[in-house]
């Protein structure tokens, strides 16, 4: 299936980034199950990345086990390892990471971040980035399962109080404890528009 026919085919989806961990927590794998799960029962499909390991592969598994949309997008060298999950509605290899980050973005409507590892933390912050130069305009939500990123919420916090960033920014993304809060935290999130170039720079 091309780039273009799985744009047709989920119409309502949400990218979540997550990890291929194996030895993380099982809280961490459980908490992507049923988010899996939720999101296909309310009809959400899900971009992701493709893997069939750690929480990549329970987000997966939980979403196709309630009868859910699930397409992967995996690089190249990764389908070379086998790296691949062997049961999505639709797994698209693609080139290089830059690739596969731009696609799981253009191909949602919101962008989900549960605990991983640098990969995640880089794709998560990136999504923000361009969040705040008004480029993407979607939800951001952090699954903060087993409080893992109150640092990282802290050091943005950190960030505004230094004036690297502006108070404002706080609204582009949404923090919830547990799966079962992320139909209502995306449905709930503040707008947020192009205009935010304007305090992009403080």
């Amino acid at each position: 299936m091309s780039s273009r026919a799985a744009e047709r085919v989920i119409e309502r989806a949400v990218c979540v980034y997550c990890a291929s961990s194996r030895i993380a927590h099982p809280e961490y794998r459980a908490a992507a199950r049923r988010l899996g799960e939720i999101l296909a029962q309310q009809g959400v499909g899900i971009v992701y990345g493709g893997g069939a390991s750690g929480s990549m592969g329970a987000l997966a598994d939980g979403a196709l086990s309630a009868g859910g949309r699930v397409i992967g997008i995996l690089p190249r060298f990764m389908a070379d390892l086998e790296w691949g999950h062997k049961g999505l509605t639709d797994l698209q290899l693609v080139e290089d990471l830059r690739t596969r980050k731009h696609m799981m973005l253009t191909l949602s409507q919101a962008a989900i971040a549960l605990p991983g590892g640098s990969g995640t933390l880089e794709e998560l912050l990136e999504a923000i980035t361009l969040k705040r130069l008004g480029l993407y305009l979607n939800p951001i939500l952090l699954v903060n399962t087993r409080s893992f990123f109150t640092p990282l919420l802290d050091l943005l916090a950190r960030a505004i109080e230094e004036r690297f960033m502006d108070p404002r920014h706080l609204a582009m993304w949404q923090v919830v404890a547990s799966p079962e809060e992320v139909p209502a935290a995306l449905a709930s999130a503040p707008a947020w528009s192009a205009d935010a170039r304007s305090f992009a720079a403080v």
